[in-house]
């Protein structure tokens, strides 16, 4: 009986070793995003002013990244539908950018929705790439996805 304890007792160590180390070797790399942050909305002299935060983890650098986008007054009607320029995006880089809204009350804004992507270029990036991988989030008050 020892000895049948002794074997099951190597046979489950044997087994438990690499069962502890599977989480490790299942792990797999983060799927590709482009991380967009609605962080802060002031007045400004010509009405509202968004910042964003934007972060390129598709593992590409993007030429050019555009996005139409609604702004929704307190209502929840569409106040207005316009697209946002963001450049060029580096691979793993952060960028904030500014955009302001002509005529636009900071304090009456309910929502941000972004509509679609109008451009998502670079080498070797799809079109569809930047909806695809398009993670949102919102440090304020003002909802914001798509």
């Amino acid at each position: 009986m020892k000895r049948l304890t002794a074997s099951f007792r190597l046979l489950t160590s044997t087994f438990a070793i690499p069962l502890a180390m599977a989480p490790a070797w299942a792990q797999s790399a983060p799927a590709p995003a482009l991380n967009l942050e609605l962080n802060a909305a002031r007045p400004s002299d010509k009405g509202c002013r968004l910042t964003f935060v934007v972060n390129n983890a598709l593992g590409a650098d993007l030429s050019k990244a555009a996005f139409e986008i609604a702004l929704f007054n307190e209502a929840g009607a569409v106040d207005r539908l316009t697209v946002l320029d963001f450049k060029d995006l580096p691979a793993g880089k952060t960028k904030v950018t500014r955009f302001d809204f002509t005529g636009a009350d900071c304090g009456k804004l309910s929502r941000v929705l972004i509509n679609g992507a109008t451009q998502c270029a670079g080498t070797g990036v799809e079109p569809a790439a930047c909806m695809r991988g398009l993670k949102t989030s919102t440090r304020i008050a003002i909802a914001f996805g798509v």
